[in-house]
């Protein structure tokens, strides 16, 4: 995403891995031990300034409520670099071959933006596909109040908006995290025969008549239990009113999104997240064999992922069979944050796949 966005050394990770800092430069022993806590709070403000300046950069170069970064000009058949693309000293990577649909459309999960995807969005590009960010409805840099989307149909307009304008013998292979999975799912029951794949990262694959949410069940308990008692909710139209939304603490979103992910991720995340819209994650799936069943499905799924656990994640791929199955090791529910070359490599093989 431009030289606004740093990777993190070697040092780094390790002092900061885990979305945390390292519990010996927590512990001060005497005097000393105060000026190391002054010099943690530093570095935590450090990171802080760092990730609102890239949340800044972010509301810049993604513009509407969708995100597109193409390559310009046309990609030979033969393999070729991109020197420009990469750091000095760094080997240029190869253009990919025998892929015949190059378009993806990256969807992101519940409380995330289009933003989300900066590293992804960079590694395909550098291989020559042509990656499409979308910011689903309420959410990113899109400005609607997401106490007036009530309806999956509503939270996934942006994205069935895009695949309308597709020309007709176009087609995207599209890619959905968390509850963007029902999202996708949704838009192949819509246009089925403009999705080459449809790729669910730790996402919400489920079968007809089910609900998003219920695959939260798990870590959040029964969606009637979590109606009425979970602290998380948000009453747009009144206490007295259907919640209309949630959002968690930033404790239990790092607790349960980011256990995995570098600290400057976490820190992007933390100042660009909002709120979910309710109506869309309760509500049942209409999906028929005809239209959703026509779609080549893929599952990555995350094995250190405590909001979607691999338990479930297995549960979801044994009831509704995708075409194939790809895992990631030490991943969290955020693998384009703390596994993203490791995404990229699956979501080029899938691309690959004739």
């Amino acid at each position: 995403m431009g030289n606004g966005f740093m990777c993190m050394t070697k040092k780094e990770t390790r002092d900061h891995g885990g979305g945390g800092f390292s519990r010996s430069r927590r512990m001060g022993v005497g005097n000393g031990g105060r000026s190391q806590r002054k010099l943690l709070a530093a570095e935590e403000e450090f990171i802080h300034r760092q990730a609102l300046s890239m949340a800044l950069q972010h509301s810049q170069r993604f513009e509407g409520s969708m995100s597109r970064r193409i390559n310009g000009g046309n990609i030979s058949s033969r393999r070729r670099h991109s020197p420009d693309r990469l750091d000095a000293g760094k080997q240029a990577p190869e253009i990919v071959e025998g892929v015949k649909w190059r378009k993806f459309v990256l969807v992101h999960g519940e409380g995330f933006g289009a933003w989300c995807w900066y590293k992804t969005i960079t590694h395909l590009e550098e291989v020559g596909l042509q990656p499409t960010a979308i910011d689903l409805t309420g959410s990113g840099i899109d400005s609607t109040d997401i106490n007036c989307v009530g309806t999956l149909a509503e939270y996934s307009k942006p994205l069935i908006d895009y695949l309308q304008k597709l020309p007709e013998d176009e087609k995207v292979i599209l890619a959905g995290h968390s509850v963007g999975g029902a999202c996708i799912s949704y838009a192949s029951e819509q246009f089925p025969e403009k999705i080459a794949k449809a790729i669910y990262i730790c996402g919400t694959m489920v079968s007809n008549g089910q609900k998003p949410f219920d695959v939260f069940a798990e870590q959040l308990g029964s969606a009637e239990l979590f109606m009425q008692e979970s602290k998380y909710l948000i009453h747009g139209n009144g206490r007295d009113k259907t919640p209309t939304g949630f959002q968690f603490e930033k404790p239990q979103m790092k607790g349960l999104y980011f256990n995995q992910s570098p600290a400057k991720d976490v820190a992007l995340a933390m100042v660009s997240m909002r709120p979910i819209p309710l109506g869309p994650v309760m509500e049942e799936l209409s999906l028929t064999p005809k239209k959703y069943g026509t779609c080549r499905r893929f599952y990555v799924q995350t094995l250190d992922d405590r909001a979607l656990s691999p338990d479930v994640q297995e549960k979801l791929v044994r009831e509704n069979p995708p075409e194939g199955v790809f895992k990631i090791k030490g991943s969290d529910h955020c693998p384009f944050f703390s596994k993203p070359l490791s995404l990229h490599k699956i979501l080029v093989e899938i691309a690959q796949i004739p």
